[in-house]
């Protein structure tokens, strides 16, 4: 059995919430119920004298996330991964998604065997 995970590529997510309203309605989870939460870190400043700042929105998985078992046992992708809409979030074996990982705001947040 491969052991598969999600990468996150911090520098893409725009923070949509797009992931976690797919996932809220993939199993049924309440508003206040969460497979994936993003986080917004910021404003740092970069460089207060030109008024420059930055911002990250960070996607956290939470103790409901099962990595869509059901879906990904059918062949399909995590749910979030599916909806992403900044393509963000990438979904396969651990040794393929770590071949991707190039940048420090790149990372493996979820594994699981399937």
């Amino acid at each position: 059995m491969a052991i598969q995970g999600i990468l996150v590529d911090v520098d893409y997510c725009t923070g949509c919430e797009a992931c976690v309203l797919a996932c809220q309605q993939e199993h049924g989870y309440s508003e206040k119920e969460f497979g994936i939460k993003i986080t917004k870190l910021g404003p740092l400043h970069i460089d207060e004298a030109n008024k420059v700042f930055q911002y990250d929105f960070i996607p956290q998985f939470t103790q409901w996330c099962d990595l869509c078992e059901e879906r990904c046992g059918k062949g399909k992708k995590p749910t979030c991964v599916q909806h992403c809409q900044a393509q963000c979030l990438d979904w396969g074996p651990i040794e393929e998604l770590a071949a991707k990982v190039d940048s420090p705001k790149q990372m493996i947040v979820a594994i699981n065997e399937a």
